[in-house]
């Protein structure tokens, strides 16, 4: 009886070790695809890198001499704004995308493939982080272009752009859940509209949350982008000298609110992305 156990147990460590390679070769797989989907479709990076490029010079061109900065600059002011903008509109891509390959019949594809579930999900939002990734570069050179610097270490600067990315890939998986959830690719454009455009104006992103009137100046300090743009303003070193301490826990610990936001993300949609893939490709 005991080499019989013996040789169970050694049968199934094998069997856990081969099912995790296999786990991270699917899931390296959907992320190929979808960087070569990039390759073949270049005009999806092209609108991707030219809308941040946009944005960078609206707001410091067109804002800056109309916004005044106690102590700082509107540029090196606006610009942990128009990053968070820019990866939370980022993340939207898995959800129209998800939705897009259920109108197309691409999940049922995947179905009869001997693949883990979780594998096309990683894929997709792997892509997306690297796509977030991309934007946050050409955001950045196009940033030093017109006078923004960054005024802390390096590892603090690299510190705030991992914030950010992270952030953009734990909301990359609720989108990735909406998109499952929507009948079509139009509707899930349109909810995320909805719900990020207010998210992202109605905080600190482009103007000080105190200018703002009482009613939204509530909301801004509570939005949890507020706590992602306060922490980027401070990794990089742009917060105004001066500024008063924020009255809200959120903003006076951004980096820490930011952290708990991402692993909440993650903990809750990423078993009910999974679920839901697995649900919708046994229709």
């Amino acid at each position: 009886m005991t080499a019989t156990a013996t040789t169970t147990t050694t049968q199934r460590q094998p069997d856990r070790s081969r099912s995790i390679a296999h786990w991270f070769s699917d899931g390296w797989i959907t992320t190929r695809r979808n960087l070569i989907k990039i390759k073949r479709v270049p005009d999806i990076l092209v609108f991707t890198t030219l809308q941040p490029i946009m944005f960078v010079l609206l707001f410091t061109y067109v804002y800056a001499g109309v916004i005044d900065i106690p102590g700082s600059t509107y540029t090196e002011f606006i610009m942990a704004g128009i990053f968070a903008q820019t990866v939370v509109f980022g993340s939207t891509y898995s959800g129209s995308a998800m939705a897009q390959d259920l109108k197309d019949g691409i999940i049922d594809r995947f179905r009869t493939l001997p693949m883990s579930p979780s594998a096309v999900l990683i894929g997709r939002t792997n892509g997306d982080l690297l796509i977030n990734a991309i934007s946050m570069t050409v955001m950045m050179i196009t940033g030093f272009v017109v006078g923004w610097r960054i005024r802390s270490s390096f590892f603090e600067a690299f510190a705030a752009v991992a914030l950010l990315l992270l952030f953009a890939y734990a909301l990359s998986w609720v989108l990735a859940y909406v998109g499952m959830t929507v009948r079509s690719p139009e509707v899930i454009n349109n909810v995320s509209f909805l719900i990020l455009f207010p998210l992202t104006f109605i905080s600190n992103a482009f103007v000080p949350s105190d200018t703002l009137p009482a009613p939204l100046q509530f909301i801004a300090e509570i939005n949890p982008v507020s706590a992602l743009v306060q922490a980027a303003r401070n990794l990089f070193g742009n917060t105004p000298p001066g500024t008063p301490e924020p009255e809200v826990w959120t903003l006076q610990n951004p980096e820490l609110t930011v952290l708990i936001g991402i692993a909440v993300m993650l903990v809750i949609f990423v078993p009910l992305a999974v679920r839901k893939f697995d649900k919708v490709s046994t229709r």
